[in-house]
């Protein structure tokens, strides 16, 4: 099941890390750490869905996925040719 993207990053003007989720609109949380951000972020994520249930708000699928790393093949090392 894809779930939804969260945006981590270090605020310098709270001291602090915010955790959004880029799909739910106005959903992110605060945190001393990553984790401690996460954490909340993962409670805020809840707390909209559960909303947007009690509502009728519509609930946006999962949108913003990282893209997987480029793997590339080893490059062989160049034949040099010449005088030994």
């Amino acid at each position: 099941m894809k779930d939804y993207h969260i945006n981590i990053f270090y605020s310098p003007e709270d001291k602090g890390y915010i955790a959004d989720i880029p799909d739910l609109s106005m959903c992110s949380a605060f945190g001393k750490t990553p984790q401690e951000a996460l954490k909340e972020a993962l409670r805020a994520k809840d707390a909209w869905l559960k909303a947007a249930r009690a509502t009728g708000k519509p609930i946006p699928k999962p949108r913003y996925r990282a893209k997987p790393p480029v793997r590339r093949s080893p490059r062989k090392a160049p034949v040099l040719q010449g005088r030994a």
